[in-house]
């Protein structure tokens, strides 16, 4: 009989993605700590004499937060999620360049293209990982998976030009912390037998699932590393932990993961959201705030229409100054992808929040989601995929913007 293939399930993540993608149109930077999470006013201007001036952190005023950052930059202490402000003390003549989602999709969509010409069984985690089964890939076997690990290294890095980090393992558990250990550039494999010498000794909130919450209870227990938890009695975990995730924490230290790799799952929600440059006030910037909220709205109808969807339950979420979030739903007596329909429950949604306290964030989420094929065929969609006329609909509807809002105090 003939002994079943070892599994070999790789996850491949690219390194500091936007940053990555930033210094293919700034090769100028290569080198240098960058930042990214500005506004458009932090675009790069192009001097008289053909160099580019940059904007620094220690210019910037404001509240944002740092999307991600170069390796220069991170050995410098600034890293994503932190506060520009902060980053800016620890590093203040860091280049300080704007977010270009459109850009980092399109570089996505182009890596993700072209793994797909090597394996195809591929996972989508986000816009910049991705887990591949290699198990039943030709030669794969002959070597735990090294070859196609660099041949999709080789494949990425021709499609964009960029650099990824790729590890293969028995699991995804294992695959994704992997991936973390050689970055940048790395190709990492991780057999059974390299759990106690590689895995144990790293920090427990490593283990993807083992979030800040669970990070801190474990430390109040004295369990800080993979090996503590992996030597804490199932039993006892369970009695502090729970029935699920106690069993699921003493499973993941010992590396043990059955989940298969999903070529395919349908979206829980599609969502638009912005952070604003500066804070803003419900009456007194009413127009800004109105035309950010039906621009979001007429995005969300877009990437519903785009990807085949409807909604039935619209959402909104809202963060203030003082850094508190809320978030409304709407459900709706039939789906929907449009756009003036989507405004106008967001703004009932709206209506049940209290708008004194000054604006960071703003969003608009859909979510009871069905397919278009489950349901009566839309109305027509202009060259952009957007429901057709959307903003002169929008307009001529003459919504209220933040109806609802309390005077200013």
């Amino acid at each position: 009989m003939t002994a079943a293939p070892q599994r070999l399930i790789a996850h491949l993540d690219m390194d500091a993605f936007y940053a990555s993608v930033e210094l293919l149109r700034y090769p100028d930077l290569r080198g240098a700590p960058v930042v990214i999470g500005g506004g458009r006013r932090h675009q790069p201007v192009l001097r008289a004499d053909g160099r580019r001036s940059y904007a620094r952190l220690r210019d910037y005023a404001g509240r944002g937060v740092i999307t991600t950052s170069t390796y220069e930059a991170r050995a410098l202490g600034v890293h994503s999620g932190m506060g520009v402000m902060k980053a800016a003390q620890l590093a203040p003549d860091a280049v300080l360049l704007p977010i270009d989602f459109d850009e980092y999709r399109k570089y996505s969509r182009l890596f993700k293209s072209a793994v797909r010409e090597v394996a195809a069984l591929v996972e989508d985690r986000g816009i910049d990982e991705i887990y591949i089964d290699l198990t039943d890939l030709p030669g794969a076997q002959r070597d735990a998976g090294r070859s196609a690990a660099q041949q999709l290294k080789d494949a990425v890095r021709a499609a964009t030009g960029l650099s990824c980090s790729v590890a293969v393992a028995p699991n995804k558990l294992l695959a994704k912390i992997g991936s973390e250990l050689d970055k940048p550039d790395g190709l990492t494999l991780l057999a059974p037998g390299d759990l106690q010498a590689r895995i144990w000794p790293l920090a427990a909130k490593k283990v993807n699932g083992i979030g800040p919450k669970a990070t801190e209870k474990l430390a109040a227990f004295g369990i800080h590393t993979i090996g503590d938890l992996a030597a804490a009695d199932p039993q006892w975990l369970v009695a502090h932990f729970g029935r699920h995730y106690g069993a699921w924490l003493h499973e993941a230290a010992h590396g043990r993961d059955a989940r298969p790799v999903v070529t395919f799952s349908e979206p829980k929600s599609i969502s638009r959201e912005t952070t604003f440059e500066r804070d803003l006030h419900a009456m007194r910037d009413r127009a800004e705030l109105g035309r950010i909220f039906t621009e979001l709205c007429v995005q969300l109808a877009a990437d519903l229409a785009r990807k085949g969807y409807a909604s039935r339950t619209i959402g909104i979420k809202l963060r203030f100054d003082d850094f508190k979030a809320v978030t409304r739903d709407l459900s709706l007596p039939a789906h929907t992808m449009d756009a003036a329909t989507i405004r106008r429950a967001a703004g009932e949604c709206l209506k049940r929040v209290d708008l004194t306290r000054r604006l960071r964030l703003l969003g608009v989420r859909a979510s009871a989601l069905a397919t278009l094929a489950e349901l009566v065929a839309p109305r027509a969609t202009d060259a952009a995929g957007r429901p057709a006329a959307l903003h002169e609909r929008l307009a001529s509807d003459n919504l209220p913007l933040f109806d609802g809002a309390p005077p200013p105090a």
